[in-house]
Formats: C-alpha cells, sequence, structure tokens
C-alpha cells in the first residue's frame, strides 16, 4: 500500500454529517471479516458537487460518495450509475478506484451513496507540498503524463466493457450542447447579454465528430493523485460525468480547468488561487493539445470549437451551484460569489470563437 495520504481529508462540515451508527450497521453487513472499532468518518474538502467522506475502522479504509444536500436537478448526481461506471471500467483501466458497494437506501444516510477503495498518494491542486525539489521539471513531467494518461482512457475499446450497454453516443456533441443551453436557462439568475451571442454561436458551429470514446468529462489536476516520486499517477476520481462521446470534448472540458499564466485576472483568481497549471514547467494549452494530437494521432483542427464549449459548459455548472446558493439550498460561503465567475467564463467563452 502507498504511503497514508496527510492532510487530504477535514473534519466533516457542519450540516454535512453522516448518521454514524447507521453506517456502520450497514459496513458490517456488506463488508466480511471487519474486527470491532470505532467508524472514523473525515471529509474531503476539495469539490464543489457531491459530498465525499473518508471512512476508517482499524485497519479497514473506503471512500463514500454522496449526492450534494437540497433538491437536485433530474439525472445529476446519479450514484448508482457512477458506481456502475466504476464496475465496468476499473477492470481496464485501474487508475480509476475499485468500487465497493452500492445502496439507494435513504435509510442509512439519507440519499443513495457508494463506497469505493481508498487509494494514497499526492493530490495537487494550487502548489506542490513545501520542500518539493525542481518544481520547474516536476511541472513537465505531470503534464505529460496528464496527457499520456487521457489518451490511454481514449484508446480503451468502450465496445469490449459493460458500458456499451449504458451509453448511446451517437449524436453525442448536438445533445450536450443543446442540452448545456438548457441547463443554463432553467438555472438563469440574471440576464447576460454575451450569453445568447455565445449559445447561438455553439448551436451554429458544431463541428463533425470523431470515433466515439470512453471521456473522463471532468480531467483535472485535483481529481488525480500521484505517487510520492511523482512518476506515476495512482488514481484518478470522480467519474460521475462520465460517458462515451466525443474524445476531442475531454480534451476541451480539460482545458477549460488548465489555467496559465497569462489568463485573464479575473479568470485566474475567481475561485481563490489558481492551479499549479500556471507555474513555470507546466505545458500551455497549446503544448498539452500539440502532445495529445502527436500521441493519440487525432486531428485537433477544430480543438477551439470544444474549448469554446467546455467553458461554457463549467460556466453552467458554476451557475447550477449559484443557483442552489441564491435559493437557499446550500449555505455554503464559497457560492456566495460565483456568479462573478459565470461571468468571467461566459466572456472567456464569447472570446474563444475568435480563434475557431
Amino acid at each position: 500500500m502507498l504511503e497514508k495520504t496527510i492532510q487530504d481529508t477535514i473534519p466533516v462540515r457542519s450540516g454535512e454529517e453522516l448518521d454514524s451508527e447507521k453506517l456502520v450497521q450497514f459496513i458490517r453487513e456488506k463488508i466480511s471479516g471487519l474486527l470491532d472499532g470505532k467508524l472514523n468518518i473525515r471529509q474531503f474538502g476539495a469539490g464543489h458537487s457531491n459530498l465525499t467522506y473518508a471512512l476508517e475502522i482499524g485497519d479497514w479504509e473506503a471512500v463514500l460518495r454522496r449526492p450534494p444536500l437540497g433538491p437536485i436537478a433530474p439525472k445529476a448526481h446519479d450514484m448508482k450509475r457512477e458506481f456502475n461506471v466504476l464496475s465496468a471500467l476499473h477492470p481496464v483501466f485501474p487508475t480509476a478506484p475499485k468500487p465497493i458497494v452500492y445502496s439507494e437506501d435513504l435509510a442509512i444516510i439519507g440519499s443513495p451513496f457508494f463506497m469505493m477503495e481508498r487509494r494514497h498518494g499526492i493530490v495537487l491542486d494550487t502548489e506542490f507540498p513545501a520542500g518539493t525539489k525542481k518544481p520547474v521539471e516536476l511541472g513537465k513531467q505531470l503534464s505529460e503524463m496528464m496527457v499520456d494518461k487521457l489518451v490511454e482512457l481514449h484508446a480503451i475499446d468502450y465496445k469490449k466493457t459493460a458500458l456499451a450497454e449504458m451509453v448511446k453516443p451517437a449524436g453525442f456533441l448536438e445533445r450536450q450542447v443543446n442540452g448545456w443551453i438548457d441547463r443554463y436557462e432553467k438555472a438563469k439568475t440574471a440576464e447576460i447579454p454575451e450569453v445568447d451571442q455565445l449559445t447561438s454561436w455553439l448551436k451554429r458551429n458544431i463541428p463533425e465528430s470523431p470515433d466515439s470514446t470512453i471521456i473522463h468529462y471532468d480531467y483535472k489536476l485535483n481529481n488525480m493523485m500521484f505517487s510520492q516520486d511523482y512518476s506515476e499517477m495512482t488514481g484518478l476520481f470522480d467519474w460521475e460525468m462520465t460517458t462515451v462521446g466525443d474524445p476531442l470534448a475531454d480534451v476541451g472540458a480539460a482545458m477549460s480547468y488548465w489555467m496559465q499564466a497569462d489568463d485573464p485576472e479575473m479568470l485566474l483568481n475567481a475561485l481563490g488561487k489558481p492551479p499549479l497549471t500556471v507555474q513555470k514547467g507546466f505545458f500551455t494549452r497549446d503544448e498539452f493539445i500539440a502532445r495529445y494530437a502527436e500521441k493519440s494521432g487525432r486531428d485537433m483542427s477544430t480543438i477551439h470549437y470544444y474549448t469554446t464549449f467546455a467553458y461554457f459548459k463549467l460556466a453552467v455548472i458554476c451557475q447550477q451551484i449559484f443557483y442552489r446558493y441564491k435559493r437557499g439550498q446550500t449555505n455554503d460561503p464559497r457560492f456566495k460569489h460565483m456568479d462573478k465567475f459565470v461571468n468571467s467564463l461566459v466572456s472567456h467563452a464569447l472570446a474563444e470563437t475568435s480563434r475557431s
């Protein structure tokens, strides 16, 4: 087992506690050979969507994922689907954690949930751990690893997995564009004049997709775990949005999270400190895309459509979160000014259209 991750969890936030007595009873029923011991529960503090907890009883460990509190959109935060995706994917892509058990018994923690194996390593976000040596060289090494792992995922023959029975890849991109525009309209809290121009452009310019592949669709640095020496990616998490579809949409989504030092200040700082990718050594988006093209052999001539759509999609996700905050469905203070980030993302997406 890898050395245990240090300080990757926080005490459970107020209002997001789990019923430990009912949960430990469930665990003992489902996990054979578990010795007596207290159930310790901590929370992974990153992320703005599903709630994720670290569970521990003696030497036994697992991770529990459940939907956010309050009303949620239909088909969103589908724990059973994510569990089934991992069940299909883990045998052919071991970087995805192994699922353990799924439950839709609301009497246990108040929502459906699933548990998966606990991985240990280093999760990076806005800075390297103190004392990290050769950060510039590491930035290049991690960038290459991230591109290559995405290429590896896209190379899997989904037709040889259970995912083939779960997805409908035909017409993926058109459904995505129209679906995310509809989601924005349902979560709108104010008029943003640029949105109409942007969505009209997206509808008019949908490119022809390459052959469909498995796509993660939330591929970003803080959803990954690395070994202590950064020689390998030991985990890739948050498979909620995974499906089979256009691989360039996956690259575009990754680039919407991949900030670089010359990005607009509002984009860099709207959610706090920018990610590590802005630091020296890390690829620019163009370098990421170029390596992906080289390693995958795919034509990337339409990639700016996908990055434009990805910024809009990210804006919609943030708008949905702000909508829940505005309606009092969550009181997480991180969400108070997320509408400003929505505005910045829409403006940035519109600027991307001129590059296409």
